[in-house]
């Protein structure tokens, strides 16, 4: 699997999520740096496995559309 990049902006409110997640739940206030470290380990870590369950969901989607298709043959 290739590396999930984030855009810019993307990253950047990510990153603003993970400091308001943390400053809510915590009661932590978290660094520019130390949010995006947390990111980085999330994106690297555990994006795969989100990317996966989403493909396989896709999958299962597109079968059932194909499924209805040959349904409609006569």
């Amino acid at each position: 699997m290739e590396k999930i990049e984030l855009s810019k902006e993307q990253k950047k409110k990510a990153i603003q999520d993970i400091q308001e997640y943390f400053a809510r739940e915590r009661d932590e206030d978290l660094g520019d740096l130390a949010a995006e470290i947390i990111l980085d380990f999330i994106t690297e870590k555990i994006g795969s496995y989100y990317y996966n369950q989403a493909i396989a969901d896709v999958q299962k989607y597109m079968n059932e559309k194909v499924e209805d298709l040959y349904s409609l043959m006569v």
